[in-house]
Order: structure tokens, then sequence, then C-alpha cells
């Protein structure tokens, strides 16, 4: 089993920066492919990033390129979200989700095993 706790997230005006901390516990996140989702009212869960094992391959979705970045620090046991430029629908619940090992499907949310509680992001206007 492995526990996800999100953190990080809050109010933010357009414009402004977050960034959020998945931090692991119970094993390891080496062995397991790393996502963030996020989810606003009455919208379907959204794939925002996925990073693989090492750190050196990363995937965005098209509303976040450019503006979000990944990355992971296995030894801390913990995956960040950079989030830059925030715009107001980026206001979400943000959840991150772990997979072991594979880099396939990554887009998708029913692939990930394990999933955090979820942290709320507001961007005001």
């Amino acid at each position: 089993q492995v526990q996800l706790v999100e953190s990080g997230g809050g109010l933010v005006q357009t414009g402004g920066s977050l960034r959020l901390s998945c931090a692991a516990s119970g094993r390891t996140i080496s062995t397991y492919v790393m996502g963030w989702f996020r989810q606003a009212p009455g919208k379907a869960r959204e794939f925002v990033a996925a990073i693989n094992l090492s750190g050196d391959n990363t995937d965005y979705g098209d509303s976040v390129k450019g503006r979000f970045s990944i990355s992971r620090d296995n030894d801390k046991n913990t995956v960040y979200l950079q989030m830059n430029s925030l715009k107001p629908e980026d206001t979400a619940v943000y959840y991150c989700a772990a997979d072991y090992y594979s880099y396939r499907d990554i887009f998708r949310a029913d692939k990930y095993d394990y999933w955090g509680q979820g942290t709320q992001v507001t961007v005001s206007s």
C-alpha cells in the first residue's frame, strides 16, 4: 500500500504561482509512476502531469503545458507540481496518484492504483 498526502494548495490571484507537494508513505515511490490530476465542480477528472520512475520523462495535459512542471525526489519520497501563470480555469481539487512501474496510459485516471485525498487550488480573477 502507498499512502499519498497532498499539500500546498490555497487561494492565489491570476498570474500567481503555487507549488503542490505529494508525500508518500508505506512504500518507496521509486518504482511508481506518479501523476497529478484535477477535478473542478461538475467536471470529469482531468490529467495534469505525469513523471516516470527516474524523473527524466514527463508529460502534461494540453491546458497546462508550458506553465506547470512536475518533478520528483525519490529520496524524500515526494512528488511536486510547480504551477505558474495560474488562471481561474485552473481552479480545482488537485490529486496525486501512483501506479506501479509502467509509463503506459498515463493520461487515464483508471490506470492509477493509489490516490491522495486532494488539495484545493483556487485562482481568483
